[in-house]
């Protein structure tokens, strides 16, 4: 037998394999089984309704109770300063604050706040007027693109009011201090769950350090 010969005989040998074994397993299944073909998807659960006090004013959504918060703020609300970035909770550019607190939204369901308040870029400023690290997000060039600015504004507001109650961080060496002392290793582990793929991070550190009236 030469080396041709050989090989058809090797793939002969394995068609015959793969076809029985087809074979076998399909006529083990039920009949009904395969008769009834392909499974319906479950229905999607009944929609909800979510009041939220969103920038100072209500709001009354019915929506899929799978529905996040992110999505709930672009697509029913056309808040889209808010940015669906990687979608896991990696990236910080969702970042937004419930109660004062800042809160990744694309990780978080809209009707885990039913009835809280929620503040996103759009209600920083007052009127013509910028939040303050607003402003200095403009006057430090702390952005590039702007796609992650929205979640680095509204997570360094978050930040701030945390470090005022002297929550520590990893990188706090005094435990006790009623308000922690806001170093440049401070911030930028504070805010670390804020990716700027612009590679912006001393200047957004500097405008931080200026609304926060921390001295340079």
């Amino acid at each position: 037998m030469n080396e041709n010969e050989s090989f058809q005989v090797e793939v002969s040998r394995r068609t015959v394999i793969e076809t029985g074994t087809t074979a076998l397993l399909l006529t083990g299944l039920p009949h009904a089984v395969l008769a009834a073909g392909p499974v319906d998807a479950d229905p999607p659960p009944p929609s909800v309704t979510v009041e939220l006090q969103i920038n100072g004013h209500p709001h009354s959504l019915t929506l899929d109770p799978r529905t996040t918060l992110l999505d709930a703020l672009r697509e029913h609300l056309a808040l889209t300063g808010s940015k669906k970035g990687c979608d896991h909770g990696q990236c910080g550019a969702c970042t937004v604050l419930i109660e004062g607190h800042r809160i990744n939204s694309c990780l978080t369901l809209a009707v885990m706040h039913d009835g809280q308040s929620v503040t996103t870029i759009e209600g920083l400023a007052l009127g013509d007027n910028l939040h303050p690290l607003q402003t200095a997000f403009v006057e430090h060039d702390g952005f590039q693109c702007g796609y992650c600015t929205s979640g680095q504004i509204c997570s360094a507001i978050g930040m701030l009011a945390e470090s005022q109650l002297g929550m520590p961080s990893y990188v706090t060496e005094d435990l006790a201090q009623v308000a922690v002392e806001l170093t440049d290793a401070e911030i930028r582990e504070r805010m670390s769950g804020n990716i700027c793929r612009c590679a912006a991070y001393p200047n957004i550190v500097a405008a931080i350090k200026q609304a926060g009236g921390i001295p340079t």
